[in-house]
């Protein structure tokens, strides 16, 4: 669905099915995707020209345009990047489309099993926890259940930031569009990946003691815009509908 809604072809009629269900209700959802995708390129170009040469994307879904290595390597060609998913179809579709590319690694793990992830050989192998790392959780915390414990998941990849790394995320956030909530939740219900909508608050809760960079935690369109249409977006809508925040350790 998010490939869809960001203008894709790696989605199948269902997704489309599903998606569309969900536009009719709340149009702003494609809007807040493709601004969501473009915070994550702002954000990983910020970091690399901050000196950060290690990435670690947690739920990257299928490797779309301007992916996380494709910005990165613009600056620092040298950059280890891993991406993480726990779908097979993600990986198989995205270790195709990655095939050649240099400093660029796909494992399959779960978000919710975070020691999964943080202890994989592979991952260990490529990055170095002792040295600045930027951990990406993009669009994909709003995935994780109650029942799951995000606040605890959340956590535990901050605590493995070493000095001067960073932590990216972004959320959908019912704050602005609160009569959607309900029925947008219910159709994700029924898919494979329910989606839970939180507060701007809570949001901003994920972050713990790590110090947030300029802007702060602001909606994805309003995180450093560098063109007229995010500078527009973010204008048009200035209430919690897709906060995102880039957070350092000291």
């Amino acid at each position: 669905m998010y490939d869809y809604f960001l203008g894709g072809k790696d989605n199948l009629a269902p997704d489309r099915t599903a998606a569309e269900m969900v536009l009719q209700i709340a149009p702003q959802i494609r809007i807040a995707a493709q601004q969501n995708r473009g915070f994550l390129g702002r954000a990983v170009r910020y970091l690399a020209e901050a000196g950060v040469r290690q990435f670690l994307d947690i739920g990257t879904g299928l490797p779309t345009q301007n992916n996380v290595h494709e910005v990165a390597h613009t600056i620092a060609p040298e950059a280890p990047v891993v991406y993480v998913d726990n779908d097979p179809v993600v990986l198989a579709h995205g270790r195709a489309i990655l095939a050649g590319s240099k400093n660029v690694h796909i494992v399959q793990a779960d978000l919710r099993r975070p020691e999964d992830i943080l202890d994989n050989p592979e991952v260990r192998e490529r990055l170095d926890f002792d040295r600045p790392i930027a951990i990406l959780l993009v669009a994909i915390v709003h995935f994780l259940q109650e029942s799951d414990g995000p606040e605890e998941i959340v956590a535990r990849f901050r605590d493995v930031l070493p000095p001067g790394g960073h932590l990216v995320l972004s959320h959908v956030c019912g704050d602005a569009l609160p009569d959607a909530v309900a029925p947008v939740t219910e159709i994700y219900r029924h898919s494979s990946t329910p989606i839970i909508t939180r507060s701007t608050e809570r949001i901003r809760g994920f972050f713990g003691d790590l110090e947030l960079v300029e802007p702060g935690l602001v909606n994805v369109s309003a995180w450093r815009p560098d063109t007229v249409e995010a500078k527009r977006i973010s204008e048009k809508y200035p209430d919690g509908y897709f906060p995102a925040g880039v957070a350092r350790k000291s």
